[in-house]
């Protein structure tokens, strides 16, 4: 009997049953497997996030990220004792994440994989990207109405920005304690847009305005500027744009700068091919691993389970749906003041989730008008909203931090 009730003891079920938030975590970890692997919401973060949540509430695994609000002494430790004392992800945690580290580094794989092609092109659509970030200001005064501390409501605020690593990057700087519902909150919504932009267009674009034609806008007033040599514009679009942020917004640099470093690697071509594949493919890969982990880490029963976690899904999802809508009456106003109309729904792709947006909005348009392809002036708005939404994160924590 002795050894059977030290058998016992070694399990984790006697924790377990004296601590059933656990076990609603695990729940919550099996709900967000089936969303990535079977739903395909975002599965490459939201699947390693879900497996960080499934092991962090094991009792005695000691997979739990722990907070230095709750021990302050961990902010103290080298990574060799912090290991030692408290598990190899609260190492990795602090080493990759509390640095702030990974989500630049898949800002550089997000910047070798994106094409500023479409938004050189129609650099007046790129106005809309800026457009879109609304709902992120709003929900930050909203939120600091309802006892959000101002710190807490720019983390949450972001949300609105619809870009998973800018988001973490802030909840990292301004509020730590946060990083898991944010990210959750973050990574869901970027997987709904197939469902909030058809609902907000639906509430806010008349059908006439959906039949707008941006192919035959393009004729009717042709662009009277035309770019020579596209290739050297993308070249030194990056450059440019780095210099510019780093002398008007500092705080933002972290992420613009491998952003752009990471597209300037992509546009030079032959010269920089490995370097292009290490940051699309190898680092890129591994960065979202470890986040993933680690996010999901964070998220143990006592951090997760408290109505701030609702209130921080429910202003996500408003900061989100007011971007969205901001864009569109973006387009509203300056369809006002010129000839040369733009199709609402190209203020709707303002978000920075590209590209999925864009497929969205390009796939509304031909719903409508089976002749209206807008994919290429979608991804103009959808794009600049990368930059938009990482800007934005950089005057909050210049602001707030």
């Amino acid at each position: 009997m002795e050894i059977l009730g030290k058998l016992y003891e070694m399990t984790a079920f006697g924790e377990l049953l004296h601590n059933p938030g656990s076990i609603v975590m695990i729940l919550i970890s099996f709900l967000l497997l089936y969303l990535g692997i079977k739903k395909r919401y975002e599965p490459l973060l939201l699947v390693p996030i879900a497996f960080g949540v499934l092991l962090a509430n094991f009792p005695g695994g000691n997979m739990a990220v722990v907070s230095s609000y709750a021990d302050k002494s961990i902010a103290d430790m080298t990574l060799i004792h912090i290991a030692g004392e408290y598990g190899i992800m609260n190492m990795l945690y602090y080493a990759l994440i509390k640095t702030g580290l990974l989500p630049p580094l898949i800002f550089m794989g997000v910047g070798a994989m994106t094409d500023f092609g479409p938004m050189l092109r129609n650099l007046r659509l790129a106005f809309f990207g800026a457009a879109a970030q609304l709902g992120i200001f709003i929900v930050l005064i909203s939120a600091v109405a309802i006892g959000f501390s101002l710190k807490e409501a720019g983390a949450l605020g972001i949300i609105g920005g619809a870009d998973g690593p800018t988001a973490i990057y802030t909840a990292i700087i301004l509020a730590p304690h946060l990083l898991g519902p944010i990210a959750i909150a973050a990574y869901s919504y970027m997987a709904l847009v197939p469902v909030i932009i058809p609902f907000i267009v639906k509430l806010f674009v008349s059908e006439k305005e959906l039949k707008i034609n941006m192919k035959e806008q393009e004729r009717m007033y042709p662009s009277t500027t035309k770019i020579k040599d596209l290739h050297r514009v993308k070249i030194i679009f990056p450059i440019v744009l780095v210099v510019m942020v780093s002398l008007l917004v500092p705080s933002a640099v972290p992420l613009i700068g491998l952003l752009m470093f990471g597209n300037l690697i992509k546009e030079i071509g032959s010269d920089t091919n490995r370097l292009f594949v290490a940051a699309s493919e190898t680092i890129m890969n591994a960065a979202t691993i470890f986040l993933g982990l680690c996010i999901g880490g964070t998220m143990s029963a006592e951090s997760f389970l408290n109505s701030q976690t609702l209130m921080i899904v429910v202003g996500g999802f408003l900061a989100f749906s007011i971007s969205v809508a901001g864009g569109i009456f973006a387009v509203k106003i300056a369809n006002m003041f010129s000839k040369k109309k733009i199709n609402p729904l190209i203020g709707a792709t303002g978000l920075s989730a590209v590209p999925m947006a864009s497929r969205v909005a390009n796939e509304l348009a031909l719903k409508y008008d089976p002749q209206n392809h807008l994919l290429q002036y979608a991804m103009s708005s959808n794009i600049s909203g990368v930059i938009g939404s990482a800007v934005a994160a950089g005057v909050l924590i210049s602001f707030l931090s």
